[in-house]
């Protein structure tokens, strides 16, 4: 990350967990990764439910709404840049838009709400902020109210993501209703986390770590549990280390006391957590015992702090690249096309036209970087679906897209924009008997009509897979957008012209213009090099 000066404006990040809503404050500085300026956090347990967290109770989403404006007036003190991100309570819920919705219109914070592996790619970033990891793998575990997150990476770059719908909420309500141990429980419990975490286990195995890192309210708990018990008087948990002897210890003071009001006042134990403490630590000495971790340091940092550095990565170090996909997006977009698409050559040069167009037509559209960005991942992937089969594979790249879990950077909304753009861009229309594209605002179904009418263009002008049209230029007009095609010395732009000519329906409809398309004919010069020369119209 490029160094950022101080006094650069602050950033504030907001996560809008399954328990709590959380705040963190702070800016970059020369002299380390982000400089704390303050931290807030309000628990509201938005999310409830044993398997599938489908419900919102109003109480709580008026408490989170409540929680959520004050955090952005602390933020305005600050002038800080605001971002506010939403986990699994809200992923998970049957309609996640009704709450963003509500949150905008009380407070005027937009809310993004963030897939499971880019949740813990940020938890990644963010725990490796206060945790030095060296140059072997290590293991990030980050134990949520409705999920938990793992990650095996090297230095910063990822190479397991992992995002489990099990939490302490999740598996209290599942198994110990109310935070009350009843008889047979615990063995249930036990069972359950071990069956689940068996296949990553093996995963996480074959990586290996060096280093294991947890971050997260249970694993903080869990620690100042343990260490009250070993009589350590420790003012803080931060970078401590936790021992699997600690968390046994823990697990087996926290099980000795069946009901909630048993264990308050419990040595390290915030009260606040003293119905899901017993699942969560339960859920910690499987995961101690499963990923064979004898010592894990607590990061005090997380997804909050991950969300800040990330943002100002965004910021200041992309400086100059706002017109491309960041390096990880792109590494990510890529890595899917080739491990399901034969021909991603053709698919980047459509997706360059495609961009290109969208440059040149940006008048009419008034769409930014951020539009311009889910076209170029959806224009590099359009294709993904063919791995499944050839018929009707616009619908299985948008099936692809919507549940690789190898897609980074992306949130929630990007995400089904890119697939939705990428599901559009042949045969129908978007049609508001799609159930997935009727679920959109309008604006965002205006975008992926815009996107998808230029992605179909696009490829269209590279229909013979031979990179004809090697340059766009546009004529607008109140009527109509005339796009001349530069094309290869000495080649044919008819099937070209034809197959855009094909495909141009959405983008007229889109832009409210006639959409044309004329030739301008490239000759060899004496040195053999192209130059445009004469107007043919077709």
């Amino acid at each position: 990350m490029a160094e950022t000066p101080v006094g650069e404006r602050p950033l504030a990040a907001i996560d809008v967990g399954t328990n709590s809503v959380h705040l963190v404050i702070a800016r970059a500085t020369p002299l380390g990764p982000i400089d704390v300026l303050a931290r807030e956090k309000e628990k509201v347990r938005l999310g409830s439910g044993e398997r599938d967290m489908k419900s919102l109770d109003p109480e709580a989403v008026e408490r989170a709404v409540g929680a959520i404006d004050r955090f952005a007036q602390i933020a305005a003190a600050y002038d800080a840049e605001l971002v506010a991100v939403a986990t699994s309570a809200v992923r998970e819920s049957d309609d996640p838009r009704a709450f963003l919705d509500e949150v905008r219109r009380a407070t005027g914070v937009r809310i993004e709400v963030i897939a499971g592996v880019e949740e813990a790619r940020l938890i990644q970033l963010g725990a490796l902020s206060a945790v030095a990891a060296g140059t072997g793998n290590h293991l990030v575990i980050d134990i949520g109210g409705g999920s938990t997150e793992v990650v095996v990476g090297r230095e910063t770059e990822p190479l397991l993501l992992r995002s489990l719908k099990m939490g302490h909420i999740r598996l209290t309500d599942g198994f110990m209703p109310g935070g009350v141990i009843e008889p047979g429980s615990v063995k249930r419990l036990k069972s359950f986390v071990k069956s689940f975490l068996s296949p990553v286990a093996i995963e996480v195995g074959e990586l290996g770590h060096d280093l294991a890192i947890g971050c997260s309210g249970t694993i903080e708990t869990v620690a100042a549990i343990a260490a009250r018990l070993d009589g350590r008087a420790v003012r803080t948990v931060d970078n401590l280390a936790l021992t699997r002897a600690d968390v046994d210890a823990a697990v087996d003071a926290l099980v000795a006391c069946p009901r909630p009001e048993d264990r308050i006042g419990l040595p390290g134990l915030d009260d606040a957590r003293a119905d899901v403490i017993v699942a969560g630590s339960l859920l910690l000495q499987q995961l101690f015992r499963s990923f064979r971790i004898e010592e894990m340091i607590v990061s005090p940092h997380a997804l909050r702090e991950g969300v800040v550095l990330d943002r100002i990565n965004r910021r200041d170090g992309a400086k100059g690249a706002l017109h491309h996909l960041s390096d990880l997006r792109r590494r990510s977009v890529l890595a899917v096309a080739h491990r399901y698409d034969e021909d991603v050559a053709h698919a980047e040069h459509a997706t360059d036209l495609a961009l290109a167009l969208f440059d040149l037509t940006a008048s009419i559209h008034e769409l930014g970087d951020a539009e311009r960005q889910v076209l170029e991942a959806a224009g590099v992937l359009h294709n993904v679906g063919r791995f499944i089969a050839h018929a009707a594979h616009h619908k299985h790249s948008y099936y692809l897209i919507r549940n690789s879990e190898q897609l980074l950077g992306f949130t929630e909304q990007e995400l089904e924009l890119i697939a939705l753009v990428a599901r559009y861009h042949r045969k129908s229309v978007p049609r508001g008997r799609h159930a997935e594209f009727s679920a959109l605002s309008e604006p965002d179904q205006q975008r992926v009509q815009v996107l998808a009418g230029l992605l179909r263009v696009g490829i269209g002008l590279d229909r013979s897979y031979q990179r004809v049209v090697q340059q766009l230029e546009v004529d607008i007009t109140d009527e109509h957008v005339e796009i001349a095609l530069h094309v290869a010395p000495e080649a044919s732009a008819d099937l070209e012209v034809f197959a855009a000519e094909e495909r141009a329906g959405l983008l007229a409809l889109a832009l409210g213009r006639d959409i044309r398309f004329r030739v301008v004919c490239a000759v060899q010069d004496r040195g053999g090099r192209g130059t445009s020369a004469g107007v043919e119209s077709v």
